[in-house]
């Protein structure tokens, strides 16, 4: 993005810098929507259990969060249109995964830890 030459810049060096790490736009607002659906304490709190468990079928994941099966299918069904989440059947059992290493760091740093773990 090009400086806006109308300006007054104090430090033009860090003005660039600014903007080489910004990037692609598009990318910026990848991410907002991408923090946009785990903003929702309940899916948010899906993907926790996923990342733990690893991989998890519905109703197993729905007793772990405390929800129904059918909220946990339709929020996962959101998680899986935004590529978060992945799903496998095995026969009449689905299981979900992470599908984002970067979704799978973000879920390790923000995730609550118990003392000795």
């Amino acid at each position: 993005m090009p400086t806006d030459s109308r300006r007054r810049l104090i430090d033009p060096q860090r003005v660039r810098a600014a903007e080489e790490c910004l990037g692609d736009r598009e990318n910026v607002q990848q991410w907002a929507d991408r923090f946009s659906v785990i903003a929702d304490p309940s899916r948010l709190a899906l993907l926790v259990c996923i990342h733990c468990a690893r991989e998890i079928c519905v109703s197993d994941l729905a007793v772990a969060v405390g929800m129904t099966d059918t909220a946990v299918s339709q929020a996962l069904r959101i998680l899986r249109a935004h590529g978060l989440v992945t799903a496998d059947r095995r026969g009449r059992v689905v299981y979900y995964r992470l599908a984002d290493e970067t979704m799978h760091e973000l879920i390790h740093q923000v995730r609550p830890h118990h003392p000795g773990s």
